[in-house]
C-alpha cells in the first residue's frame, strides 16, 4: 500500500511539473513570440513577411509540444493506475518520440530565422539557442525511443512468463 502512495506522490509532482512547463510555454507564446516577431520586423522592415514566418514557426512547434505534454500526462496516469507495463504506455512513449522529432524538425526549418536575427543583431547566441532546442528535443526523442523499446521488451517477457506459468 505504501508503494502506491509513493507512486502517486511522485506522479503528482511530475504532473505538476508538466502543467508548470505547459504554463511557461503558453506565457512565452502569448508574450515573447509577438515581441520576437515584431523585433524581426524591425530588423528587416523591407521583409515584413518574416514576422509571420516567426509566428508560424513558433506556434507550429507549440502544437507537437503540447501533444507531447498531453501524452506525458497520459503516461503518468497509467503509472498511477499500475498500468505502466501496458500498450497504453508504449503508445504514449511512441507519440512523445514523434512529437519531439516534429519539434526538432520545425526548429530546423526555422533555423534560418534564428540566423537572420543573429546576423542582423550581431548576436550569434540566438543561433545557439535554436541549436540547443533542436538538440534537446532530439535527446527527448531518443530517450523516449529507448524507453519505448525497453517497455516493449518488458511487456513481451511478462507475456511469455504469463503463458509459461
Amino acid at each position: 500500500m505504501e508503494s502506491g502512495r509513493e507512486s502517486r506522490g511522485s506522479t503528482f509532482f511530475l504532473k505538476a511539473v508538466v502543467y508548470l512547463i505547459g504554463l511557461a510555454v503558453l506565457a512565452l507564446c502569448v508574450f515573447a513570440v509577438p515581441g520576437i516577431a515584431n523585433y524581426m520586423k524591425e530588423l528587416y522592415p523591407e521583409h515584413g513577411y518574416l514576422k509571420y514566418l516567426v509566428f508560424i514557426d513558433f506556434y507550429a512547434t507549440a502544437v507537437p509540444f503540447y501533444l507531447a505534454l498531453y501524452q506525458a500526462l497520459r503516461l503518468l496516469g497509467c503509472i498511477d493506475k499500475s498500468l505502466a507495463f501496458s500498450e497504453l504506455s508504449v503508445s504514449a512513449l511512441k507519440k512523445i518520440k514523434w512529437c519531439a522529432i516534429a519539434v526538432s524538425a520545425l526548429y530546423v526549418l526555422g533555423l534560418p530565422l534564428f540566423y537572420l536575427m543573429g546576423e542582423k543583431d550581431d548576436a550569434p547566441g540566438v543561433i545557439v539557442i535554436g541549436l540547443v532546442i533542436i538538440f534537446a528535443s532530439m535527446v527527448i526523442a531518443v530517450f523516449a525511443a529507448v524507453l519505448q523499446k525497453l517497455l516493449r521488451n518488458a511487456i513481451d517477457i511478462k507475456s511469455e512468463n504469463d503463458l509459461t506459468v
